[in-house]
């Protein structure tokens, strides 16, 4: 990885059940169950990074980056008001890792939230560029709206992946 090219320095870090549109670097970092859903809108260098830890709100919509359901809606909304449309946005979507070994797929909470990001953005139209989830190991996310929509990908065992 060359660091001219990579400072995670300059990037805003959420944390757990935050989420954030613009156009400045993001991140967020320790992602295990968690999903770090990235909406990207190529036409307008705009972006939106949630660090989803639920599949479903339940109707609790104090803290909308902390469920799938209303973290994608919530972004969608407030990348529409910035000027995208839906159909010029595209998602990346990293995370889910089932961190400990469960007796019942309920308690899977990793798995459950990929199913509902993935079910969710079919149902919305929203086209997954990159995915990488579940597995047994944490990440963490980069993310430059306008450099492209690059994605880098930090593994909790020390490898790098980049995606633009």
């Amino acid at each position: 990885m060359h660091t001219k090219f990579f400072s995670e320095k300059t990037a805003v870090i959420l944390g757990l059940g935050e989420l954030r549109v613009g156009t400045c670097p993001m991140g967020t970092i320790g992602l295990g169950s968690c999903i770090a859903l990235i909406l990207h809108d190529q036409r307008q260098s705009l972006g939106g990074l949630a660090h989803i830890m639920l599949p479903e709100s339940r109707g609790n919509v104090d803290r909308p980056g902390k469920f799938a359901d209303t973290a994608i809606h919530t972004l969608l909304q407030e990348m529409e008001g910035c000027g995208s449309t839906t159909s010029a946005i595209t998602a990346n979507v990293v995370g889910g890792a089932s961190m400990f070994e469960y007796s019942a797929d309920s308690l899977n909470i990793g798995g459950r939230n990929i199913v509902a990001v993935k079910d969710l953005l079919g149902d919305l139209g929203v086209r997954i560029v990159y995915e990488e989830t579940g597995g047994r190991i944490g990440r963490s996310v980069y993310y430059w709206p306008g450099k492209k929509g690059r994605l880098v990908v930090k593994r909790a065992d020390g490898t790098c992946v980049e995606f633009s």
